[in-house]
């Protein structure tokens, strides 16, 4: 079994509250959920308003799948244009025999 892995960290420009934050977090959450199946959500940076870390995980019997899937992840989101990406990290691990 593999597992995906992947950090990714968001600037907000000109936000000033967690509302908003909030507002743009539950779109991206949303739109990446609906369009990959996958799991999403925010693991740091909860109290800074124009900071977001995101976390997104897939499990698959094909580790080049679930890259494939986690690098689709990264450019669907920075081209949501909702926030600029600012770093960005994927990992692959490998559970279990295989």
């Amino acid at each position: 079994m593999k597992v995906g892995c992947c950090s990714i960290k968001l600037y907000l420009h000109g936000n000033g509250s967690l509302k908003g934050k909030r507002k743009v977090i539950r779109a991206i959450k949303d739109r990446v959920k609906n369009k990959f199946n996958i799991s999403i959500a925010e693991v740091g940076d909860q109290d800074l308003h124009q900071s977001i870390h995101l976390g997104v995980a897939a499990v698959s019997e094909d580790a080049q799948y679930v890259e494939g899937q986690m690098q689709q992840v990264v450019t669907f989101i920075d081209h949501m244009n909702l926030a600029e990406m600012t770093d960005s990290h994927i990992e692959i691990i490998n559970l279990g025999k295989g």
